[in-house]
């Protein structure tokens, strides 16, 4: 395996950003040291004016292995996320079939193992009837990121609205349960209404946040924290994308202290209901993209600390079926690849800082998670890094577009920096424009 002296580059680790020369030697960070001095075969890489940061660790996608990998594939999007600078992901289970049994859910491991360039960690699904399945999953807690409860609407059988179900879950399960907190009732009353008003033919995207409202976010989340509260589970809510919600959410401890915690996702800090109009279904995902006063409360709540995560719920369909009428296009982005440019958009704007940026996509996933080894730029951990030239702008094109579905909401849009290196567990398997997949990605491994 090639060793790497990375010289003068600018790390950004741990609230610090300091100059260091970095010695990655076999699959770890070996040194970090102002300057390093070396005997033997290592390739040296000049980091003048660059920055290094932890490899980001996305804790919500969907890579739609196995059945729907005519959208995507474990290896297509795992490709994506390197090139984005996205070292480690945890995919949910809302695949055909869902990985709502032991089985299944070993076999995206062996799919990842085989196949993703990225670290992989892949969520056990929850079904009405499927409980001690579920529980199971306890006797694997150091290899399994989570289990996932769809208590919204979902695909196939997934949502999970029987409260017997909930309860036992939320008081014998010793894994983090995250969520997807949308309340169904409210969301069938909406579209009930807005049909009777204009017509399904009349529909456009523009309507999807009204039908799936702030009050469909908040019921739901309310439900989900009473159970957490309740039984002292371990919750974690995701993307949340209302104002109301973070009403539901503490700052008053260190996320590593903290039994129920919040994710944001890049898309809810991003865009608002008014880009509808300009994206139409591109931008039609769940929970939806909202008016724009839950943005502004949204960066509030991540600077803040409310919201301890940021991540992508990177979502692909292809292009045929998102140009479908809006109640046949189906809700998700793809958003993997351009996550860590879209925050570093973020950053040049004065938005946030890079430490704060580096804390929220990298440090926090890995303390949250309680992930291994991982999410920090530290001695003796693996050497998951990225190479940022935040002087060096991209422009999204098709052709640099690695998504399966080869689209994304962002072609033409030029950000104001670059991915130019992805380390996954020391090895390059991403440079200027080139992928090295002689190297796949590891399991994720977890500390309870």
């Amino acid at each position: 395996m090639q060793h790497y002296l990375i010289r003068n580059i600018t790390v950004v680790n741990e609230g610090q950003t300091t100059v260091q020369d970095v010695w990655i030697r076999n699959e770890r960070i070996e040194k970090i040291a102002p300057q390093i001095s070396i005997d033997g075969n290592y390739t040296e890489i000049n980091g003048e004016g660059k920055h290094l940061l932890p490899g980001v660790i996305d804790d919500q996608v969907h890579f739609r292995e196995p059945g729907l990998t005519h959208k995507a594939s474990i290896y297509t999007e795992a490709r994506a996320a390197v090139a984005g600078g996205v070292t480690s992901f945890m995919e949910m289970p809302n695949t055909k079939p869902p990985a709502i049994t032991q089985q299944k859910l070993e076999e995206k491991y062996d799919i990842g193992r085989q196949h993703s360039l990225a670290n992989y960690s892949f969520f056990m699904g929850v079904a009405n009837d499927n409980v001690e399945e579920v529980l199971q999953t306890n006797a694997k807690k150091d290899r399994v990121c989570g289990i996932k409860i769809f208590m919204g609407s979902s695909t196939g059988n997934m949502l999970v609205d029987n409260y017997l179900t909930l309860e036992k879950l939320f008081s014998e399960s010793e894994l983090l349960i995250a969520t997807h907190c949308e309340d169904e009732k409210i969301i069938r009353n909406n579209m009930a209404h807005i049909l009777e008003e204009k017509g399904e033919a009349h529909l456009t995207a523009a309507d999807h946040p009204l039908i799936r409202n702030e009050e469909a976010c908040f019921e739901s989340s309310l439900v989900a924290v009473q159970f957490a509260q309740k039984h002292r589970s371990r919750l974690h809510i995701l993307h949340i994308s209302t104002e109301k919600e973070l009403q539901l959410f503490s700052n008053m401890l260190p996320l590593a202290e903290k039994r129920i915690t919040a994710e944001v996702c890049v898309h809810h800090l991003y865009f608002t209901a008014d880009d509808y109009v300009r994206y139409g279904n591109l931008i039609k995902c769940n929970p939806a993209i909202k008016a724009e006063h839950n943005k502004h409360a949204l960066w509030q709540g991540l600077l803040d600390d409310r919201l301890d995560i940021i991540a992508t719920d990177h979502a692909p369909h292809t292009w045929e079926e998102k140009q479908q009428p809006y109640l046949q296009a189906p809700a998700g982005v793809p958003l993997v690849q351009h996550s860590l440019l879209m925050m570093l958009e973020h950053v040049s704007k004065g938005n946030l800082t890079l430490e704060k940026m580096v804390e929220k996509m990298c440090h926090a996933p890995a303390v949250c998670f309680r992930i291994r080894e991982r999410g920090y730029l530290r001695e003796g951990y693996y050497a998951d890094c990225v190479i940022a030239d935040l002087q060096q702008a991209t422009t999204v094109a098709k052709e640099n577009v690695y998504y399966k579905c080869n689209w994304s909401p962002f072609e033409e849009h030029t950000f104001p920096a670059a991915i130019t290196h992805t380390f996954v567990n020391g090895h390059l398997a991403w440079q200027n424009g080139l992928f090295n997949e002689s190297k796949m990605g590891q399991r994720l491994l977890f500390s309870h």
